[in-house]
């Protein structure tokens, strides 16, 4: 098809899903709602995985669905359909017509007021079609060069769980009775090598390492992905048991994540407004050290957290949550907000049916000015995490354990791996521990951390 005619297509579809989901809401009404929203989502996706050279698996997929939700009063329900069809569309609409009008009230039930929606201007970066710019055999070479650098860089290195290429496109449509209709498109690209390596004993170890990005063109090379991987796999062969002690601990930032998410989940508004965070009632408190500041953007130019608007049409915004230890906001959707007497922070997130939830923006600990190598250098005995194993946090007591493997730090070295070792201690504890930042913050996702030193924690071995 000319380069012309696939413009012209990829605009009436815009116009049509937006003019399809802005139909919808005016016939909810006329169905006798007061009020009602509706959400298109479509998107492509490919997948492959490459394991030992030969193509394990293949994917190649698009989708379009549908949702809707109505309220009466303060009685909602909704539905969702991947049948675009009049029938299939009028059977969605009727379906949440009918279950609104017998489910109980919800006081708080409702959409944001009018003055309350908008969109974010401009380009936020979030969309490159160059994504899909390789053919098809070559995303497949993507995967087989990271896993055959990987495979290659070490002969310790005799098996391999594959290497990975994906990508995806989507677009997202909203509207409601208020008047909002908004869209935007976002892509990714990924790839990901996961080697494995045998000692001289026949022990082996597993490790990986990925890239993923906006556009093609930032994507890591793959040598590189599989050079990464194979160290951070052979760093772990020779892993010994260490004697329970009290040590400080070193967070590498792809588990240094985790705690951001232990944040994350106390100072959502679903778990604030249920009791079930030991952070509730604690705005304009103090919760962490003076060197921890975090902050959930929305608005990050080609973040992998950014948005126009968040899935009820509220334009994202920077919200400081943590400034210097003292709890400053909640992270709330319009629901949770009218629960605790509060504004949204525009982090409403849904699927295409049920209430919105709530997630995460850009969200991230702001980044220190210590290199992580000069964190390490410093601690005469400690750990280096470089995996967390299962669940172990309570956010209603803080009550923390977690197993885990890493590097045992001697003299300011990473000196030998460890495993089967678990990290214990309570969240309320570690906030304030935490007494280095690294300045090595990099978003591999929506939620990013550097380098972070945490005291006070036992790690539990023989």
């Amino acid at each position: 098809m000319p380069q012309g005619a696939v413009e012209i297509r990829n605009q009436k579809l815009e116009t049509d899903l937006k003019a399809l989901a802005a139909d919808l809401v005016r016939r909810a009404l006329l169905g006798g709602a007061s009020a009602a929203e509706c959400v298109v989502r479509e998107g492509d996706e490919f997948s492959t995985v490459v394991r030992l050279g030969q193509v394990e698996t293949l994917k190649e997929s698009g989708s379009r669905a549908i949702g809707v939700r109505v309220f009466f009063g303060q009685r909602a329900a909704s539905t969702y359909s991947s049948d675009f069809s009049r029938e299939g569309l009028d059977r969605m609409l009727r379906a949440a017509i009918e279950l609104a009008r017998i489910t109980s009230e919800d006081p708080y039930a409702g959409i944001p007021q009018p003055g309350q929606l908008g969109s974010i201007s401009g380009d936020l970066d979030l969309y490159h079609d160059d994504v899909y710019s390789l053919p098809g055999d070559e995303r497949i070479d993507y995967a087989r060069r990271a896993e055959k650098a990987a495979l290659d860089f070490d002969s310790r290195i005799k098996n391999s769980e594959g290497g990975s290429f994906d990508a995806a496109t989507g677009r997202k449509v909203l509207a409601n009775s208020h008047g909002f209709l908004g869209e935007y498109q976002r892509s990714y690209c990924a790839a990901a090598a996961v080697p494995i390596a045998q000692d001289e004993r026949g022990n082996m170890q597993r490790d990986y390492w990925f890239s993923i990005a906006r556009s093609l063109r930032r994507l890591e090379a793959a040598e590189n992905i599989g050079k990464i991987a194979a160290q951070r796999t052979l760093r772990r062969l020779g892993a010994k048991k260490i004697k329970t002690a009290e040590v400080p601990v070193v967070f590498d930032p792809l588990v240094a994540v985790s705690i951001m998410d232990h944040i994350f989940e106390g100072i959502n508004g679903d778990s604030i407004y249920r009791g079930a965070s030991f952070l509730a009632g604690k705005l304009g408190q103090k919760v962490a050290g003076d060197n921890v500041t975090v902050i959930d953007d929305g608005t990050m130019r080609g973040g992998f957290g950014t948005s126009p608007f968040d899935a009820e049409g509220v334009p994202t915004r920077r919200t400081t949550v943590i400034e210097r230890g003292v709890l400053k906001s909640y992270l709330l959707n319009t629901y949770t907000g009218k629960k605790l007497g509060l504004e949204t922070t525009a982090n409403a997130s849904r699927g295409l049916a049920g209430n919105p939830g709530i997630g995460p923006g850009n969200y991230f600990l702001h980044r220190g000015s210590k290199p992580a190598k000069a964190i390490v250098s410093e601690i005469k005995e400690g750990l280096y995490v470089t995996e967390f194993l299962g669940q172990g946090a309570n956010l209603v007591t803080g009550d923390y354990s977690r197993g885990a493997s890493g590097m045992w730090i001697s003299r300011g070295e990473l000196a030998y791996p460890v495993e089967e070792i678990t990290v214990a201690g309570n969240l309320k504890e570690m906030f304030f521990n935490i007494v280095e930042i690294g300045d090595d913050l990099e978003f591999r996702g929506a939620m990013a951390c550097p380098t972070i030193r945490i005291d006070g924690l036992t790690v539990g071995g023989e």
